[in-house]
């Protein structure tokens, strides 16, 4: 389908949005804390260095959009902060955003291992969080090198031991594969260090970096090299976490019984949620709102009172309903097929591959199988029109 035309928000002052139902209120929200020591080089997501002086205005800032937003989210069931490095705030100013945060029974914040002091895991507990993603990436100190992380395999053990020590059980540790130079060996190493931490919930990711980059100018051939080994070490990975007690519940995250994230469950079912902050997505029924990436537009605008400059894209139902296959069978439960999902498959496809033995269809509800999850990116292509 063609791309619906952007409508840009220029002026100081956003268009209001229209008046939700109290039955359709949004029950996720994310909050970006866009800061980082450091810019690794196969990063694209909308980060922010040496500004330390801005952090306090952008914590005030935030703070505004959270208010002109409120009625949207007077209870969320769920919130995530994330970054950046939302941990790299001083405690204070950490202190400081937790407490402007509504009620929500899952609360979770993104840390980096060496940012974690025995202070800011004091301030998250006290901020009402209740869970921490590390971004750990491994545990092979040659590979943190190669990734550009400042962190250091006993930092990330740290971190978890100030975490549960201030309070806070629930532990996410996001690891990778494929990095350049990892072996099987380093892989399978990565994997037994992780569980030896006993996290609740591991997010294991796929090494995906931009062409243009200057990580892909440093590491092209090694990279293209890893790509040949990307099923294997999928493999190693579902194969190896399952064995230690975790559930393959999303396509890279696994969790113990019943600490699935709350929140990614959210975009995965395709729910409303509210986005903050600079370069924050919000998706609203058939709205979806992007604020821009541009820290200074974005102080100034709320210092001023008004709404952060944003991007608008209304879209058709059709779109939300290919987003909603394509994110529900990430997930190892069955999606439920409405009119509106139904209309965007190709049911040929879908016949064929059931009989492939990569999905079933069963009483209004589509899943993959665990053969059609290994190659879920072709399985989904093959049966949206």
């Amino acid at each position: 389908m063609p791309p619906v035309p952007v409508e840009v928000l220029t002026g100081e002052v956003a268009r209001p949005h229209r008046q939700r139902s109290a039955a359709a209120r949004v029950e996720h929200l994310y909050v970006h804390v866009p800061f980082c020591a450091h810019r690794c080089g196969y990063c694209d997501f909308v980060t922010v260095t040496g500004s330390e002086p801005l952090h306090a205005r952008y914590v005030d800032a935030l703070i505004a959009e959270l208010a002109q937003r409120a009625r949207l989210v007077p209870a969320p069931a769920t919130i995530f902060v994330g970054g950046g490095t939302p941990s790299l705030l001083l405690p204070p100013l950490l202190r400081r955003l937790l407490a402007a945060l509504p009620p929500a029974t899952e609360i979770t914040v993104e840390c980096n291992p060496e940012t974690v002091s025995e202070q800011t895991a004091d301030a998250l507990a006290a901020g009402g969080v209740t869970r921490v993603s590390l971004g750990a990436q491994s545990f092979r100190t040659q590979l943190l090198g190669t990734l550009e992380r400042r962190t250091r395999p006993a930092q990330i053990r740290h971190a978890v031991e100030r975490l549960r020590a201030a309070g806070i059980a629930n532990l996410n540790l996001d690891l990778m594969f494929g990095v350049p130079g990892q072996s099987s060996h380093d892989l399978l190493a990565d994997i037994d260090d992780a569980c030896s931490l006993e996290p609740d919930h591991i997010s294991y990711y796929e090494l995906e970096a931009k062409p243009g980059t200057r990580f892909t100018h440093a590491h092209g051939d090694e990279l293209e090299r890893q790509a040949e080994r990307m099923e294997a070490y999928y493999e190693q990975v579902v194969d190896g976490l399952r064995t230690a007690g975790y559930r393959w519940y999303e396509t890279a995250n696994f969790c113990r019984p019943g600490l699935e994230s709350r929140h990614n469950l959210g975009y995965w079912r395709g729910a409303d949620y509210l986005g903050a902050g600079i370069g924050a997505v919000s998706t609203l029924g058939l709205e979806r709102r992007r604020n821009r990436p541009s820290l200074p537009r974005y102080l100034a605008a709320l210092e001023a009172g008004a709404a952060p400059p944003a991007e608008v894209e209304q879209l058709s139902a059709a779109e939300r309903a290919v987003e909603r296959v394509m994110l529900g069978l990430r997930l190892d439960r069955p999606l439920p097929l409405g009119a509106r999902e139904l209309a965007v498959l190709d049911t040929g496809q879908v016949e064929r591959l059931e009989s492939a033995g990569m999905l079933i269809t069963e009483a209004g509800t589509i899943v993959l199988t665990e053969r059609g999850r290994f190659v879920a990116n072709d399985v989904i292509a093959s049966i949206l029109l």
